[in-house]
């Protein structure tokens, strides 16, 4: 024991001195500027622990996981070991602990058991709530946007961001910026909708939500814009399908959201997409990934391929020879980590290879791993790298997230047809709700698996309680439906046609539902028809012959909860569509902002919309008057305001959404019909009226790319259209630009 004890205190000291000196290396102090930190740490990192960095881990390469599990329950010493044995990497996904315990022990690992101790990088799924089981559930994105209210997306953001961060996770893949003009992509429930100003509104209100300002923060986390760029527009509406655009319309329709979420927003991540455009695959780009993200727009972030996306360079593309060849291509375009695209060996070994054979200089892997480096520095995980283990019972799931999350379900659903004022349901003593999927609890797609939402039936015996008598059928029961003063019919898609890989070669009901709905009216009975789905339908028999119909999609945790309060009349409906409703698959793709020459005519076709954008109604009415445009014309370089007032002109309480649209009528290039530039959603007591200002930049919401690819506003006249929707326009004038 007197033997050991010197030996000790000798190890001790020596322990000590390695840890002040530690604190006293450029990279781990705090007061330094970051880019100082990152330049640091670069210069004493191997190429292998570089190239470490631009990878990414399973949550079972440290517990013991099934790849269908959601949820570490647990961690394993010698999964952790081997996952560390050649020092930290960049980010672990799919893990989702239990408890924030667990995160703080795998990061304890790398900070403690590395040689440079540098932090790992959290990134999980939350598109409409954090995936992890127990987490606010909120409304698909396509919903979100339905409401029109910025204000609300960004506490939806700050919610997710709270809940995620107090988990461990620092970074959410998410949101979609994804402008969607073909609902047979299945996807399109996880976009804002078809129009590039409201998607990028709603999209800065997410990004400003989930970042809070301070990435810092342990309630905010990173936020990474997906998918980098021009992806929901495939070819066939095929998912990952080639994309054939020009670049004046990748930078006028398809660029301003991932712009405004980066300059605006300071979004730290992005996500390159699956797709080819004009035959060069994405993660290649670097016109795209470099040029326009880094230099134009100053992007500080790291850009992470999605799931699989390099591979299918070499795999499905067919423009790489190698596992290194395109390893090389995507890193040298500007992407900076992968996701899951090669096992981790392989990866190294290609990276390694590239280096070797002069694919890939050391400068441009400094450089890659520098961006990476410098998220994690930005996140302070390299000066708070463990999470308070209290937050997360406090945060999760709180009273004030479930209240958020009815209130976002019931602004996002939109009364599309109330013929004979059908709703909402008063008067009535029996009510008959027919369809599966009036029982249907399904949250919506990139949520948890193991929690479920309100159905409509659960919502409504709930909210009407001893009000109505409510009987429920699955199919058509002719007992059921005479017994009825209104039947409500639940139709729209289940999991097996929407989502992600489950692209639709037609959009209308399926023929059971068809079949059903079509008993259902035959009964001469009042019907309402109320609609879950995750895109726009071809619901042409539908509109035509029920006079009533409730656009619910799908509506997170509370959904049948928001669909009850509308049809019992608890929630004055004020949601607006964000994506045109088609007659038919024949008219796609159909969106209401194109260009003068998009006729859609045809010879078995009425050319109009079924549902136009921007359309919903109320149980009130909204009257529109006082247009004030810029009675000068205005210069190029200013702003101008527009000016309208907006009465509730019936007898209940309602919230409008006024949509200001702008059409440029003379251009060096050709420019949309119209195009929305603004929009309000006012809250209108019966009687009350209220003038609204739209203040506008000229340089933003006039401008144009003109036949030398240069962003300018050129003078002229212009059309000014204000109204309910892109089709009801209420007033017009013009004004012009000097």
């Amino acid at each position: 024991m007197k033997v050991l004890r010197p030996l000790f205190i000798i190890l001790c000291y020596s322990t000590f001195a390695t840890a002040v000196s530690a604190q006293q290396l450029p990279y781990k102090n705090a007061k330094l500027p970051v880019e100082a930190r990152v330049k640091d740490l670069v210069s004493r990192m191997t190429t292998l622990e570089k190239i470490r960095q631009l990878d990414m881990y399973r949550g079972w390469s440290v517990a013991p996981m099934s790849e269908q599990q959601h949820e570490a329950l647990i961690l394993d010493e010698k999964l952790i070991k081997a996952a560390f044995a050649k020092g930290s990497f960049g980010s672990l996904h799919d893990f989702y602990p239990n408890s924030t315990t667990l995160s703080n022990e795998v990061q304890r690992y790398a900070v403690e058991n590395t040689r440079l101790g540098i932090p790992v990088l959290f990134i999980e799924e939350g598109l409409h709530g954090y995936s992890r089981k127990g987490s606010t559930s909120f409304p698909v994105p396509l919903q979100l946007a339905a409401t029109w209210d910025t204000a609300l997306v960004r506490k939806v953001g700050r919610a997710i961001g709270t809940e995620s961060r107090a988990n461990g996770t620092a970074m959410i893949l998410g949101p979609l910026l994804d402008v969607s003009r073909d609902p047979r992509w299945g996807r399109q429930e996880e976009t804002f909708g078809e129009d590039t100003y409201l998607v990028s509104e709603i999209g800065l209100a997410m990004v400003k939500g989930l970042q809070n300002g301070d990435p810092s923060r342990h309630d905010a986390v990173v936020s990474e814009p997906k998918h980098f760029v021009v992806h929901p527009i495939p070819e066939a509406g095929s998912n990952t399908g080639p994309v054939n655009i020009g670049v004046r319309e990748i930078r006028s329709s398809h660029l301003p959201a991932f712009e405004k979420a980066v300059k605006q927003g300071g979004a730290l991540g992005i996500m390159a997409a699956y797709h080819e455009i004009d035959g060069l695959p994405m993660v290649a780009n670097h016109w795209l990934l470099t040029d326009v993200l880094r230099k134009e727009w100053g992007f500080k972030g790291f850009v992470l391929s999605d799931l699989g996306a390099v591979r299918m360079a070499l795999e499905a593309h067919h423009t790489a020879a190698s596992r290194a060849d395109a390893m090389a291509q995507a890193i040298n375009a500007g992407l900076n980590m992968q996701f899951y695209d090669f096992g981790h060996e392989e990866f190294e070994q290609a990276i390694d290879s590239a280096l070797k054979q002069h694919q890939l200089s050391q400068v441009k892997l400094d450089s890659a791993v520098a961006d990476v480096l410098r998220v994690k520095f930005l996140l302070g995980l390299f000066d708070h790298p463990y999470i308070d283990t209290t937050l997360l019972a406090n945060v999760t799931h709180s009273a004030a997230h479930q209240q958020l999350a009815l209130e976002a379900a019931s602004r996002g659903v939109v009364l599309l047809k109330n013929d004979q004022r059908v709703l909402p349901l008063t008067g009535i003593r029996n009510l008959t709700l027919v369809g599966p999927l009036a029982k249907s609890n399904y949250l919506g797609g990139y949520s948890n698996t193991a929690d479920t939402a309100v159905s409509i039936l659960t919502g409504l015996t709930q909210r009407a309680g001893d009000r109505l008598h409510i009987r429920y059928v699955a199919g058509y029961d002719q007992s059921a439906i005479e017994s009825a003063d209104v039947v409500v019919v639940v139709l729209g898609e289940d999991l097996a046609v929407v989502g992600e890989g489950k692209d639709r070669a037609g959009l209308s009901l399926d023929s059971a539902q068809q079949s059903l709905v079509q008993q259902v009216v035959a009964s001469g009975k009042p019907v309402v028809a109320v609609l879950l789905n995750g895109r726009a339908l071809c619901i042409d028999w539908v509109a035509t012959h029920v006079p009533a119909i409730v656009e619910g999609w799908f509506g997170g945790e509370k959904s049948g909860q928001a669909i009850a309060d509308v049809l019992l009349g608890i929630t004055n409906p004020g949601g607006k569509l964000p994506v045109t409703f088609p007659r038919s698959t024949g008219q796609l793709p159909y969106y209401y902002s194109h260009k003068p020459t998009s006729y859609h005519r045809y010879v078995d076709e009425q050319p109009t919309p079924l549902f136009p954008f921007g359309h919903g109604l109320s149980y009130t009415t909204f009257t529109y008057e006082a247009l004030q445009l810029p009675t000068a014309p205005i210069h190029a370089a200013e702003s101008f305001d527009i000016y309208v007032t907006v009465t509730n002109s019936g007898k209940v309480a309602g919230e409008e959404v006024v949509q200001v649209y702008i059409r440029d009528e003379v251009s060096s290039v050709t420019t949309p019909s119209k195009a929305l530039k603004a929009f309000s959603r006012v809250a209108l007591q019966p009687g009350e009226s209220r003038k609204l200002r739209f203040r506008m930049s000229a340089a933003e919401s006039l401008a144009l790319w003109n036949r030398d690819m240069k962003k300018v506003t050129e003078p002229g006249a212009f059309e000014v259209m204000v109204g309910s929707s892109s089709q009801d326009i209420r007033l017009n004038g013009i004004f012009h630009v000097k």
